[in-house]
């Protein structure tokens, strides 16, 4: 007599009848589900937008396979690459990646609840960064990004994840980056800016220094109540159903001077009609290492003192602190770095 198939039957009966366990066991499927495209980059960029056409695909270094991403930050652009997928609402994602490089990004953003990131000072081989979310009771799009930071080299990321619930339409991605922006009719308050069209995509976003200023329905604009003999930066973005693209290079722009009166921002005199405009990292050391305020030469116009760190990765805070002595040794004094801001003011830069 065969007294096995009571006993097996009984096992999978008592299996089923646990409570919450086939509920789990399907959960657990499609929580693998990986809703990025090509997160391996092995298809090159596909489905991936990288601002200031700051990224491409190299074989070497890589993760795994034959191809990872590489980015590089330049002037005012961060080079973000970023991705939108759909997702489910109210479920929960892990968002994980591998990336080499300094200050390196990796987050989400449009969750629904709390956006995301966590990044890396400094990993000189491949380091795995990883963070979970939970989409809000309506999120069915979520962007996915890594990025950089300003002066601190190409990075590099590979097999990029976002593992979670399945989307219902699939990946969906915002317009591509405006290229070609120029300004021309610069007045004393006043810039023109025009850029080239973005299929896709049903309006643009105008920038400046940073912050949007203006939305467009078209490839151009005005943008008025500027400060004259002041330097700008400007950038712009297209935008469609599926979110916004990243922001376009900046155009330096410095106004003409203005009818009589005195200059605030760095002396008496005016600025020519093409300014040199710099960034001087007076917040940290690199590669190049620390120029003091008072060795800038004189052809610069325009001195941008940089850069704000981040307090947390998270907060999204910022503060400006001057290189410590112990990593810049020939950093100036408080007393003579305001002294060689006075100076350069007193021969009409802008500091």
């Amino acid at each position: 007599m065969d007294r096995s198939r009571p006993l097996l039957a009984l096992l999978t009966a008592t299996a089923l009848a646990v409570p919450g366990l086939t509920a789990l066991s399907s959960a657990a499927r499609a929580a693998d589900a990986d809703v990025l495209t090509n997160g391996g980059f092995e298809s090159g960029l596909s489905g991936w937008t990288c601002s200031a056409s700051s990224g491409t695909t190299v074989n070497s270094p890589v993760h795994s396979g034959s191809s990872a991403l590489q980015a590089t930050p330049a002037g005012s652009d961060d080079a973000q690459c970023a991705q939108t997928v759909s997702v489910q609402p109210n479920s929960q994602y892990t968002l994980a990646g591998y990336v080499r490089g300094s200050y390196v990004y990796l987050g989400a953003s449009g969750t629904g609840t709390t956006d995301v990131s966590t990044w890396t000072q400094s990993a000189p081989d491949w380091q795995k960064l990883s963070t979970t979310f939970t989409t809000g009771p309506s999120t069915t799009k979520v962007t996915v990004y890594t990025h950089g930071w300003y002066g601190t080299g190409a990075y590099d990321a590979d097999d990029l994840s976002l593992t979670g619930p399945g989307g219902s339409g699939g990946t969906t991605q915002p317009p591509a980056v405006p290229a070609g922006l120029t300004a021309s009719s610069v007045t004393s308050s006043s810039v023109a800016l025009s850029w080239s069209a973005v299929s896709g995509a049903t309006g643009y976003a105008v920038y400046r220094d940073g912050v949007k200023v203006q939305s467009a329905s078209g490839t151009s604009a005005t943008v008025t109540g500027l400060t004259a003999s002041t330097a700008y930066s400007f950038q712009v973005t297209a935008v469609n159903d599926a979110g916004e693209s990243a922001k376009s290079a900046a155009v330096v722009v410095t106004t003409s001077t203005g009818g009589s009166g005195g200059d605030p921002g760095g002396g008496s005199a005016g600025l020519p009609a093409h300014a040199l405009v710099g960034y001087l990292h007076a917040s940290f050391a690199n590669g190049s290492g620390y120029t003091r305020l008072a060795d800038v030469p004189d052809s610069w116009d325009v001195i941008d003192l940089a850069f704000a760190e981040p307090t947390s990765p998270t907060s999204g805070d910022v503060e400006f602190t001057r290189c410590p002595v112990t990593d810049c040794p020939n950093a100036e004094s408080d007393a003579d770095f305001k002294a060689a801001i006075k100076a350069k003011q007193a021969a009409g830069k802008k500091v």
